[in-house]
């Protein structure tokens, strides 16, 4: 009898997050207070190599807090919005 392993699919593809330049950062930049800046977040996105696997990843799990892919929260609203 054959076994049968399944992964999942964040599983398959997480290996982005490690290449990612947030995961050698303060995480808190990523997550700022309600009205604290997000612009030490965005500049570090804006040169990430990862940047587009880190926002599909957010817009695919409905990640609701943090910047993800140089995008708030807010940001990533509007553009599943303009997507639809």
């Amino acid at each position: 009898m054959r076994e049968l392993f399944l992964l999942e699919p964040e599983a398959e593809d997480a290996g982005w997050q490690e290449r990612a330049l947030c995961a050698q950062t303060d995480p808190e930049a990523f997550f700022p207070e309600k009205g604290g800046s997000t612009r030490e977040a965005k500049k570090v996105c804006l040169t990430c190599e990862v940047r587009d696997d880190c926002l599909e990843y957010a817009l695919m799990n409905d990640e609701r807090f943090g910047i993800w892919g140089g995008l708030s929260e807010r940001e990533r609203r509007k553009l599943k919005k303009r997507a639809v």
